[in-house]
């Protein structure tokens, strides 16, 4: 099976809302779609699903052009999608149905869920008598109810305390455990960083970076120095040629130009009376990959050149 996402693009009149996007899924996972705010995530996800037309492109499951309604395929708006004064498991029965569920598989999946997301108790009241959070619980058991074999998540943690976020990691581990087909979007890097291996970043409409996260780690290089000392060490950092690009309470974060500046400084910090807590040398975490991607972007569009 395979999704993929062949030259897909937007126009309103002269605006470009998203330009041509292409992108594969050969095999199950999580890809995450990033960008800025208002970079063209939702209006790619929106063609994805067949919300909303397409001035090129096409989106093809398993060969064939992707279809929400015949195809099992779940989505978790980033907006709130229940209907205020509906019951929560009227809503639940009618979108079931929307997909083909039967009754009696309904039944057994919307108990399923309603207790995993300890929401039962609410089963009988409105959209709008929950919490925001209770809200997310509620779209995504609509997004499951039919055990989807494409789940697309945009902002998946929105609304939610630490130990719901946590209750929905783990359903997407599982439902990752499953061989689903994930789409992930959300502005919280280490959730996409957790589980996505392929991932495309957008701005103003144009895709700046694509690619497998792991090699575009690797490529980027170990540059990242965390260090955390019982003494002073800026006068051996000064030495090392090294400058502090951040300086908290409990470390300093240097840039090194390579492995061996960092070894250096790590020789002069053994050989002084210092006592070294903690020495770091990483890869750019996906935060620092997106924050340069974005930035890189501009300079290459060119001073004054609207994208």
């Amino acid at each position: 099976m395979s999704l993929v996402v062949n030259n897909i693009s937007k126009q309103y009149g002269s605006f470009t809302a998203l330009h041509s996007l292409s992108f594969e899924m050969q095999k199950p996972g999580v890809y995450a779609l990033l960008g800025t705010n208002g970079a063209g995530k939702t209006t790619a996800i929106r063609m994805i699903l067949g919300m909303l037309s397409k001035n090129s492109g096409e989106v093809l499951w398993n060969g064939n052009p992707i279809s929400p309604i015949k195809d099992r395929v779940g989505y978790l708006a980033e907006e709130r999608g229940l209907y205020p004064k509906y019951k929560i498991i009227d809503q639940l029965a009618y979108f079931a149905k929307l997909k083909g569920v039967s009754k009696a598989d309904f039944v057994k999946s919307a108990d399923y869920w309603l207790n995993r997301f300890d929401i039962s108790e609410y089963r009988n009241k409105t959209a709008d008598q929950l919490s925001k959070g209770n809200q997310q619980k509620v779209q995504l058991t609509a997004a499951l109810i039919s055990d989807p074999e494409i789940l697309i998540l945009d902002e998946p943690l929105s609304g939610l305390d630490p130990v719901n976020a946590d209750l929905f990691k783990d359903i997407i581990s599982e439902q990752v455990a499953k061989h689903k087909y994930i789409i992930m979007s959300s502005h919280q890097m280490e959730l996409i960083e957790s589980f996505c291996t392929e991932l495309t970043i957008l701005h103003h409409g144009t895709a700046v970076l694509q690619g497998n996260l792991a090699e575009i780690k690797k490529a980027s290089g170990r540059v990242n120095l965390s260090v955390k000392c019982d003494g002073d060490i800026m006068p051996l950092a000064q030495r090392s040629g090294l400058v502090p690009i951040e300086v908290a309470a409990d470390k300093i974060e240097f840039k090194v130009e390579n492995e061996q500046q960092a070894k250096n400084f790590l020789k002069k910090i053994v050989e002084s009376d210092i006592t070294l807590v903690q020495y770091e040398l990483r890869e750019p975490s996906l935060h620092e990959i997106f924050v340069n991607s974005v930035e890189n972007f501009g300079f290459e569009a060119g001073e004054g050149e609207k994208i």
